[in-house]
């Protein structure tokens, strides 16, 4: 049997009226900041409980453009998880500021345990990031923002719908970044991101720095930056928003499943799942003994395992030069050692995840 880890074949295997919407579409010569645009921002604001929302070109620009309208520049720190992906990295950097690193715990989320120490003068930023559709401890975070009077960019690229006592990402910071690539959750057919904010005066003012500053054709009212959300790609997140509800729910599902079978195993651990969170599962991870072993042996199996990440952001060649140490980060670095994701997304049947299940079981019975 093979379990894939992408499942794009089968998310728009059967389009429906999706075809259709894309040759009306074409027919309005409506490209460029067009209508259906307008529509999926009032939809995704709506889904996810916000007062606005503005289409940018990918999750990272929806992080930079984020920071820029906070006034964040060169020279100026914005604390961030030690084990995020590159573009949350990249987008700091991108506007001449730097990323200072925090350790996880073990819900692989920023420790907000260890920001206090990490605060200066420089501090222009947080950057939680909602890492694998689990939230950051945002009450906690949401303290030391006020306390501090330090703004919060919420980098939820992987949590569309995730929650905290029924507060949705987004609720928490000034802005809220998401991702809308292939790979993601909700997913349109290239790169693509959205912010949610509830403060109209940032709102207006992201809509300036995602279209070059232009009040109008004529009228440049600020620098700003081509990052349109594609109104093509707006189409394809209108058909398929009305699901978002759905595919959380799914992937929710075949996690506890996952869960409650895998954790029967000697040899693998399940990481905390703490209750009054809602976990969306963009990335089912868990731990595992002889972990480098297991991983060949699933994908000799048809599995399609994967590590999220075998080398931590902070040790990237690229970053060399922020001199990060690795003492720093103890539970990053721990969990490098035994993190194995499988597929869990929401089109696995129940036949594949059993797959999964008795592969791994035989693994540890050899």
């Amino acid at each position: 049997m093979k379990v894939k880890y992408s499942y794009l074949s089968k998310q728009f295997k059967n389009p429906g009226n999706l075809w259709k919407n894309l040759k009306n579409f074409v027919k309005t010569e409506d490209f460029t900041l067009g209508k259906p645009l307008l529509e999926f921002e009032k939809k995704f604001a709506k889904l996810n409980d916000s007062k606005f929302a503005v289409g940018v070109n990918s999750g990272t620009d929806a992080i930079k453009l984020s920071l820029k309208v906070l006034g964040v520049g060169h020279g100026d720190h914005v604390i961030t998880a030690a084990n995020t992906f590159v573009a949350t990295v990249g987008a700091v950097m991108e506007i001449g500021a730097i990323p200072i690193f925090v350790d996880c715990d073990d819900t692989f989320c920023m420790n907000v345990d260890l920001i206090e120490k990490k605060i200066t003068k420089k501090t222009k930023a947080f950057l939680p990031v909602h890492y694998t559709g689990y939230m950051t401890d945002m009450i906690k975070l949401k303290k030391l923002s006020s306390k501090y009077k330090i703004p919060i960019v919420e980098d939820a690229c992987q949590s569309i719908l995730a929650s905290i006592d029924g507060k949705k990402a987004g609720y928490w910071g000034e802005f809220a970044a998401f991702s809308l690539h292939p790979l993601k959750n909700l997913n349109v057919w290239s790169d693509g991101g959205i912010i949610t904010t509830n403060n109209k005066k940032f709102y207006n003012h992201l809509k300036l720095l995602r279209n070059h500053g232009l009040k109008n054709r004529d009228e440049v009212i600020i620098p700003g930056y081509n990052s349109r959300l594609d109104t093509l790609q707006a189409v394809v997140g209108n058909w398929i928003i009305p699901k978002a509800k759905s595919i959380a729910s799914k992937r929710i599902a075949n996690a506890k499943y996952l869960d409650k079978n895998l954790s029967k195993i000697e040899g693998i651990t399940i990481p905390l799942r703490l209750k009054n969170y809602k976990i969306v599962f963009h990335l089912y991870i868990i731990f595992a003994k002889k972990r480098n072993a297991l991983i060949k042996y699933c994908i000799k199996k048809g599995i399609e395992a994967k590590i999220h990440y075998p080398v931590p952001i902070y040790k990237q060649k690229a970053l060399k030069h922020l001199r990060n140490k690795d003492e720093n980060f103890p539970v990053t670095n721990a969990h490098l050692k035994k993190i194995i994701t499988f597929p869990c997304d929401q089109h696995k049947t129940r036949k594949e995840l059993d797959y999964i299940i008795n592969t791994v079981k035989k693994f540890y019975l050899k």
